[in-house]
């Protein structure tokens, strides 16, 4: 079948290209070497449609708003603020519409920024490419690809489809956006296994990748949508955000919320006109209790603490893009991170030596031989000659380049394998510059994928020598002919087999004398009679920071998982070092996971905490898995092939500095420094907000309770005077504690200190109620004593001053501020309670959080201006207090201390019962 006669369909069948051998793949596509003509292109973009990956149209701006007040809260809140002005409070409802509106618009904010990930993937794909057709070399938009193309790659091209290689010449590609592997992935034209991963497809090239060296022509087998790039596209599009546990939490409490204050506010309007209070002042009553049990400053206080914890989480190098992602954090139970860069450091290093049967360990400042430990390591002038000339080679028969660039700073040209050889004979003293400037370099042999090695030609002080560096087999192949390395063959392949199976990446070394005056080698000059050097092993080691960060995460109860593309036998030493797996375990690979179903995937995803050669959707169902088992997820990654993952996880966490433009939008926290140092960092802070909120909501919500049952006791027993109702406290003075004086303290406690045991107690189960059986009790304890005591002294003012003649007006207005200050005042006391839920004051430190005194110092200041600024007075029906009125009210108000003193006290007692029943 001819390229010209080909007939596209939009449902072509594909095939497994890499297991195919390229004619195979040119007959399958009807297309041949010499291109596509122009007019068989036409035909196939008509059926394939552009090489593109559509953007997402995404919801309306409408919906997403409406997604914002769709909330019981937010209903609440809209239902009190509307009744409010209806009646005829305005000022009361446009401060409560105000909470909503500035609630509604954080979230949309955050929601409109986030949508962006299937955007930033048209990134990735070229704008042009060079393509064969009607047999001339032609540069097109890469979107005009089409299956059957003929295309020219070479080093800095972008790959602008999925390709089959058809030719190569030294051909490496940078495939770690969608892989995962650290180092570029050396091709080839061979066919490799039907099975092979995405990582081992070594013949194929995928859309999106870089090509870092050499050449190559290929056919186009894939484009837009049915790339893989597109696929990942694809389940961008299918993932759902999950809700954080703290949505999940704060919807339950308001929609418990909403059903009890509006079945209270029936039954008050009921009774109220039962009583004889006429129609108006019934609503009024009804409205009223609903003003003040609804928490109106609780929006305000959950955000800014949640913004406060951002700005924390910003100086521990993590970047929070959705501020309930600070929470999150702090509820994760399980924690799947990517290998290279963010548990390691993405510097291959070498770390072993294998010379005349001697291992030689390298550490940051020199050898060790034998295991023997020393500290300094080896010093230049101790170092064996044969270390000496296995270095020597390393750093001779290498193209790459390590400069310094500021202090520890280096900068690195070439092959990171080859730049580790250079820093491996750096730490003995081999400085790079003078070493080749004393041996020139006359000729090479540069590497090549299908030959697996590559030579160098020096002219030096001891003659004109041939480096050799390759694949063990290869090298150790051409240096059977030498006498002192015919019995070394089967201990260096030995050597080999364990240093791979703790995940290094091993190269063998060699050398060759040649008579004065040789100018040039070829592959025959170095086809036997070499002599064997050593063996350099290296890894891209774990970062000793993470080490300890995984450490911290078991102790608080985190599992770790490392789900990575690399090679197995790399992930399981790298999994060995970090604590994640035991020496007689091992881990799981893409390969294995797909034949399993997802029932047998949660049950085995539980027990393994190492992955390896992982595809994009596996990582994905990894995820979803862990999830249906109710665990709260935090997944990193820096790769477009994390994007789906860290979009679906209940935490995504993208790297800064190696991670793409996709990953960063599908994440909702971005690391500064790509180190998992710093998800623990984060997770300690997400702790601490989420222990704050906690404490704000113990603080904020007796108060809502005890106005309301100030409210409900006053209609069910207070009699109604002249036609109106007697009410120890007025809508506006409600709407005063809530939004001011509330607000004031609450907010202090964010910044409150992290508890001693912040990180070795396990994750808050997530299914757990919000508000503990401790947090409700306290409520109704103090709500009760603040309903006692405001009611208590507004009686005993109340009629004191009509006794005394005082104008009835008046003497109302002086027993609601006292009613007011009582409530204010138990709260600044209530406030010190709430540092901590279950320790006393002194055990965290007085002034460990001086801004809590800040807050009272300025909202005793407010009340004051409340009561004696006129025009604040007057808006909010009050008067001015005495000296002997504020004392009766501190002392009222300071009975919370005793009681909540005692009340902690029980509460420890009863949790060392139950934890001693327990042991």
């Amino acid at each position: 079948m001819g390229a010209n006669t080909y007939e596209a369909t939009s449902h072509e069948p594909t095939m497994p290209y890499h297991s195919h051998t390229p004619a195979q793949v040119l007959e399958h596509w009807g297309a041949t070497e010499q291109g596509l003509t122009s007019s068989d292109a036409a035909k196939r973009i008509q059926s394939y449609g552009r090489n593109e990956l559509p953007k997402g149209k995404g919801e309306s701006v409408w919906t997403m708003i409406w997604r914002q007040i769709n909330t019981p809260l937010i209903w609440v809140l809209l239902a009190s603020g509307i009744l409010a002005v209806a009646l005829g409070k305005a000022v009361d409802g446009a401060v409560v519409l105000g909470v909503v509106f500035v609630n509604t618009l954080i979230g949309f904010v955050q929601e409109y920024r986030a949508g962006k990930a299937i955007e930033s993937l048209m990134t990735m794909v070229p704008e042009s490419a060079t393509v064969l057709r009607d047999g001339k070399h032609l540069t097109v938009p890469s979107s005009e690809l089409v299956p059957g193309d003929i295309v020219f790659l070479q080093s800095g091209d972008k790959v602008p489809a999925d390709v089959r290689f058809l030719t190569i010449k030294n051909l490496s590609i940078e495939e770690a956006a969608l892989t995962g592997e650290s180092v570029p992935t050396e091709k080839s034209i061979a066919s490799v296994a039907q099975a092979a991963v995405l990582g081992d497809r070594t013949c194929m090239g995928y859309n999106g990748t870089l090509v870092t060296y050499g050449t190559a022509t290929a056919i186009v087998v894939a484009t837009g949508m049915r790339t893989e790039l597109g696929k990942i596209s694809s389940l961008l599009s299918s993932t759902v955000r999950i809700e954080t546990p703290l949505t999940k939490s704060l919807e339950v409490v308001a929609k418990w919320l909403t059903v009890g204050i509006v079945s209270v506010a029936v039954i008050l309007f009921a009774v109220s006109l039962n009583k004889g209070y006429t129609l108006i002042d019934a609503i009024l009553a009804a409205i009223t209790l609903a003003v003040a049990a609804i928490p109106e400053g609780l929006p305000a206080i959950i955000t800014i603490a949640l913004a406060i914890g951002v700005r924390r989480m910003a100086s521990r190098k993590a970047i929070v893009r959705q501020l309930p992602a600070v929470e999150t954090l702090g509820s994760t139970t399980v924690i799947c991170s990517d290998k290279t860069g963010t548990l390691t450091k993405n510097e291959m290093t070498v770390q072993a030596l294998w010379v005349g049967g001697k291992d030689y360990t390298v550490s940051g400042v020199g050898y060790s031989s034998e295991g023997a430990v020393e500290q300094e390591g080896t010093p230049l002038h101790d170092i064996p000659l044969p270390v000496r000339d296995l270095l020597l080679a390393g750093i001779l028969c290498n193209d790459a380049t390590v400069t310094e660039a500021h202090g520890a700073q280096v900068v690195i040209t070439g092959d990171p394998t080859e730049a580790a050889l250079v820093v491996s004979a750096t730490k003995a003293g081999i400085a790079q510059e003078q070493t080749r400037a004393s041996h020139f370099r006359i000729d090479a042999i540069p590497f090549e994928s299908d030959r697996q090695w590559m030579a160098t030609l020096h002219q030096s002080g001891d003659g004109i020598i041939a480096y050799i560096k390759g694949a063990p087999e290869v090298v150790l192949a051409r240096c059977d002919g030498a006498e002192n390395t015919k019995t070394a063959g089967k201990a260096a392949l030995a050597e080999l087999d364990r240093m791979a199976s703790e995940g290094m990446r091993v190269l063998a070394f060699a050398m060759k004398h040649f008579p004065d005056g040789t100018k040039e080698i070829n592959e025959t000059d170095l086809k036997s009679d070499c002599i064997f050097l050593g063996l350099q092993g290296m890894i891209d080691p774990p970062r000793p920071e993470a080490i300890d960060a995984v450490n911290r995460s078991h102790a608080a109860g985190i599992v770790v998982k490392m789900i990575t593309g690399d090679h197995k036998g790399t992930a399981e030493a790298i999994g060995r070092d970090l604590g994640l797996i035991k020496e007689n375990e091992h881990a799981m690979t893409g390969a294995s996971l797909a034949e399993l179903t997802d029932t047998e995937l949660e049950r085995v995803v539980h027990v393994t905490h190492v992955f390896a050669r992982v595809a994009p959707e596996q990582k994905l169902r990894i995820v979803q898995a862990l999830q249906r088992q109710g665990e709260v997820v935090a997944m990193t990654g820096d790769g477009v092939n994390d994007a789906p993952a860290l979009k679906q996880a209940n935490i995504g966490v993208a790297m800064g500095i190696t991670g793409t433009a996709v990953s960063k939008e599908a994440a909702a926290i971005i690391l500064v420094d790509d180190n998992f140092a710093s998800i623990t960092a984060a997770v300690e802070e997400g702790r601490r907000v989420f222990d704050n909120l906690v404490k704000s909501l113990a603080f904020v919500l007796p108060t809502n309770l005890g106005e309301a049952l100030i409210i409900l006791i006053a209609v069910l027993f207070f009699p109604v005077v002249n036609g109106v109702a007697l009410m120890p406290i007025e809508p506006v003075q409600i709407l005063w504690i809530n939004l001011v004086a509330t607000v004031a303290l609450a907010l202090p406690l964010a910044f409150e200190a992290m508890e001693p045991n912040l990180m070795k107690r396990p994750p808050r189960n997530p299914k757990a109620p919000l508000l503990s059986k401790l947090v409700v009790r306290r409520t109704i304890i103090v709500a009760v004593l603040m309903a006692i005591g405001a009611i208590g002294l507004f009686l005993w003012a109340h009629n004191e001053a009509l006794a005394n003649g005082v104008p009835a007006a008046l003497a109302l207005a002086q027993a609601q501020t006292m009613a007011v200050t009582t409530v204010i005042l138990m709260q600044v006391f209530y406030l010190l309670n709430c540092r901590s839920l279950t320790d006393s004051i002194f055990t965290i430190g007085v002034f460990s959080n001086p801004i809590i005194y800040y807050g009272i110092v300025g909202l005793l200041g407010l009340q004051a201006a409340y009561m004696y600024v006129p025009a604040l007075a007057t808006l909010f029906k009050a008067a001015p207090l005495t000296l002997a009125e504020w004392g009766w009210s501190a002392l009222v108000a300071a009975s919370v201390l005793p009681i909540m003193a005692l009340d902690k006290r029980l509460s420890r007692q009863a949790a060392q019962k139950e934890g001693a029943r327990h042991a």
